[in-house]
């Protein structure tokens, strides 16, 4: 037999021994899923947001509500692409008369047609809701995040504040604000709300700020010499809003719902605005004689306040990590 040189004895030594082996799982690692050609899932890390995006479009109660939602967000806007008539256009001769050919809810106590007024109503009680939510969010949580972040004297100050409005009765407080107003717009409505709304929003940007500012990347960015600014955006505000978010969805059915009250007992919203609560105060002394006045108006503004408060559940199901 040949004697074999260093050099050879070592190539044959590792044919087939641990370089070869490494190198062949090297290049299975390539090829699995999940490697660098993309061919598996992604193995990544992913963050809060879009787990519960994956979360949300796999829960069909989410779903559900969200289809009504974009309905009634759409005949909003264009109320024309399902009911051609005015709202506003009445025939006494046929007042309190039932379903009819081309007028399925019937007519209410002035004779105007119920299907048009129900379908135009949707338009101020979705705006009077996202306003109110909107304005109640934004103050709320600037407000609430500067007292949790910054406590001291503006904590003490905000705290008594918000106990002073969590005294108000929202309905007693609604009858003697709105009582001196004449105007016939959702405006006056939306103010009341927004004024007495933002302390339950402050109260738990607060709380989540309070724990956010605890947490090791908020305190390695303060060693690092982050201001107060920059640790607020980019640190704390993400991680604390996803509570501020579940809440503001869920009261946004009750303003709906608190606007319908108002317009009921005479304060809120004023004729000639079209609302379900107006048409549920006209329709309550008919009830009797004419159910459908009231049943229309009434059915429109349960499904409303159901829709928003099913997406409200939700979303803090995908967004609450202790249910994961």
């Amino acid at each position: 037999m040949p004697e074999q040189t260093p050099d050879e004895a070592i190539s044959a030594a590792g044919a087939g021994g641990p370089t070869d082996l490494a190198l062949a799982e090297g290049d299975s690692l390539e090829k699995t899923p999940g490697g660098p050609d993309g061919t598996g899932p992604d193995t990544r890390p992913q963050s809060l947001w879009s787990d519960a995006w994956r979360d949300l479009r796999r829960n069909p109660v989410f779903i559900i509500s969200a289809l009504i939602i974009l309905f009634l967000v759409v005949i909003s806007i264009w109320p024309q692409l399902i009911a051609s008539g005015d709202p506003l256009d009445c025939d006494l001769g046929k007042a309190q008369q039932g379903s009819q050919p081309g007028h399925p809810f019937g007519y209410d106590g002035q004779g105007c047609d119920v299907y048009t007024r129900v379908v135009y109503g949707a338009r101020n009680s979705v705006t009077v809701g996202i306003c109110s939510t909107l304005g109640v969010a934004l103050i709320g949580s600037v407000l609430g995040g500067l007292a949790g972040f910054f406590g001291g004297w503006w904590d003490a100050i905000l705290s008594r504040l918000t106990d002073i409005f969590f005294g108000i009765p929202v309905v007693l407080g609604g009858l003697v604000f709105l009582s001196v107003v004449t105007s016939s717009t959702v405006w006056p409505v939306i103010g009341f709300i927004v004024l007495l709304g933002w302390p339950q929003i402050a109260r738990i940007a607060r709380g989540s700020v309070i724990t956010a500012k605890h947490n090791d990347y908020v305190q390695a960015a303060r060693a690092l010499g982050a201001s107060n600014g920059r640790m607020m955006l980019r640190h704390i505000a993400p991680n604390a809003v996803a509570p501020v978010i579940v809440v503001a969805t869920i009261a946004l059915g009750t303003y709906i719902s608190l606007e319908a009250t108002l317009s009921f007992l005479g304060v809120g919203l004023k004729p000639p605005a079209v609302s379900w609560g107006i048409d549920i105060s006209a329709a309550s002394q008919y009830i009797r004689n004419a159910p459908h006045m009231l049943l229309w108006p009434a059915g429109a503004l349960a499904v409303t306040v159901l829709a928003f408060i099913m997406l409200g559940d939700a979303v803090r199901d995908a967004l609450d990590p202790k249910l994961r």
